[in-house]
């Protein structure tokens, strides 16, 4: 597998983690109540923290050939 196309399914991971922090915090904010929402929200924002890292890195890694 060539570099490029491991950076398109890096990137593929992070979206997929910034969605899930999404649907999470949607999830947390309107659904849920008590301890169940904080440990959601929690999850959700150590999902958005993942996913912004990985963005992050693809971003700054430069175009690869």
């Amino acid at each position: 597998m060539s570099e490029s196309m491991l950076n398109m399914w890096i990137s593929f991971a992070g979206m997929g983690l910034l969605i899930l922090a999404i649907g999470l915090i949607v999830l947390a904010r309107h659904k849920l109540k008590g301890f169940l929402s904080v440990m959601v929200s929690f999850l959700a924002y150590v999902s958005l923290f993942l996913g912004g890292i990985i963005i992050l890195y693809i971003v700054f890694s430069g175009p690869t050939i």
